[in-house]
């Protein structure tokens, strides 16, 4: 059985007022395109299908479009979750047509799948609250999989029962993963997680968020999952939220963001995008692969002291997007500003840095624009108060900007 394990499409996301829908449509072409080269028999999309909680009937037509293509008329299993960007309503509205093609909308945790048969012979032979197993057709062993969307704290409560401590999140996933591998799970079939929480190894280096994304993790590391929470008995965690590609860990099988098809902020700049091609037999993972994604426009930033500069190297990459940060003593004047912006089409961001204006004193702080609003506090809070910033106090700010945007 090959699977493929995709996320983070943020269909309908724009990069400041640039719409990224033609490029979408191109690398979602891409992956369906792999599916087809590689016959894969099952298709994972591990959450934010869209962009925001209302998307535009473009983005919602491009998304029906894309899985119907790689359901194959219901030969190849597709299954999709909701992620913390995702209307958990909106994705399950069209469960009843997808089931007919083989496609699977999960929204909310601990959801029964109906089970199912399509003409083509995909089947859903066992449900649970967040599990199904499936029968694809070609395929001599069924596919599990646990399945466990975003869910912000209201609705973990309201649906998962979770009383509130410092660990509770983490005690009650692993408790009902554990029931549902204890349950169901063997080395007769192959056994996979899909989630789209955020994920690190415990004691090791905490992932970075891109800093455009609204935050999973809160306040006191709460909403944090580690690896060691995973039950044995899975052979693969197919995770969905940061846009990176990367391993978590590899016990006790590889625990794997798939990284998002486009680059989506400039803290992606030069990031290569992929999806993830598994090979498997009954009881085991014979390989994973990331497979690196060539459609849509790359995304690079350069810093530059005068303008002709600026304008060589955007002549030389023409097809990227660009935040350029012009280094001066002086304000960025419209005149030069237009030649920049009149030179490229993809130029989305220009950035002055401002140097020794009207301050002689080479010890007064500079400040650059070109840093993250996060990072521009963290700077802001250390002139103030001579000290980094709270870890606590970082994560709250994290929550008040993603609070602003929904």
């Amino acid at each position: 059985m090959k699977i493929l394990h995709t996320a983070d499409w943020h269909l309908g996301k724009r990069l400041d007022n640039y719409l990224r829908l033609d490029e979408q449509r191109e690398v979602l072409q891409e992956i369906c395109e792999i599916a087809e080269r590689e016959s894969v028999n099952a298709v994972i999309v591990a959450g934010d299908l869209f962009d925001n909680f209302n998307p535009s009937s473009e983005a919602m037509e491009l998304l029906y479009s894309t899985l119907h293509r790689l359901s194959a008329n219901g030969t190849r299993a597709v299954i999709a979750i909701a992620g913390n960007h995702d209307s958990p309503e909106r994705i399950e509205v069209p469960d009843a047509l997808a089931r007919a093609c083989g496609i699977i909308f999960v929204g909310y945790p601990n959801v029964s799948v109906k089970p199912f048969r399509t003409q083509a012979g995909l089947e859903v032979t066992k449900a649970d609250k967040g599990f199904i197993e499936m029968k694809i057709p070609a395929c001599a062993f069924p596919l599990r999989v646990l399945l466990t969307p975003y869910a912000n704290e209201q609705r973990l409560k309201t649906f998962l029962g979770i009383v509130e401590t410092d660990d509770a999140l983490r005690v009650h996933l692993q408790k009902h993963w554990q029931q549902l591998a204890d349950q169901y799970l063997d080395n007769a079939g192959f056994n996979l997680l899909a989630t789209h929480l955020f994920f690190m190894k415990k004691g090791g280096e905490m992932p970075e968020e891109p800093e455009d994304e609204r935050p999973i993790l809160h306040i006191g590391g709460a909403s944090v999952i580690y690896s060691e929470n995973i039950p044995k008995g899975l052979h693969y965690v197919a995770l969905g939220h940061l846009h990176r590609y990367q391993t978590i860990d590899t016990e006790p099988c590889p625990v794997v963001y798939s990284s998002s098809p486009l680059a989506y902020s400039f803290s992606e700049a030069n990031q290569t995008k992929y999806v993830v091609l598994l090979e498997t037999a009954a009881g085991q993972l014979l390989s994973h692969k990331p497979i690196a994604l060539q459609k849509g426009r790359v995304l690079l930033k350069k810093k530059f002291d005068t303008i002709d500069a600026a304008l060589v190297w955007l002549a030389e990459n023409p097809h990227a997007l660009v935040q350029l940060t012009m280094v001066s003593n002086k304000y960025l004047e419209a005149t030069d500003k237009k030649r920049l912006l009149d030179a490229h089409d993809g130029l989305i961001q220009i950035i002055p840095e401002i140097k020794n204006l009207g301050d002689d004193d080479p010890h007064s702080p500079k400040l650059d624009l070109s840093l993250g609003l996060e990072k521009l506090f963290e700077e802001y809070f250390r002139s103030k108060k001579g000290q980094e910033v709270p870890q606590d106090l970082l994560l709250l700010l994290k929550e008040v900007l993603a609070e602003g945007e929904e």
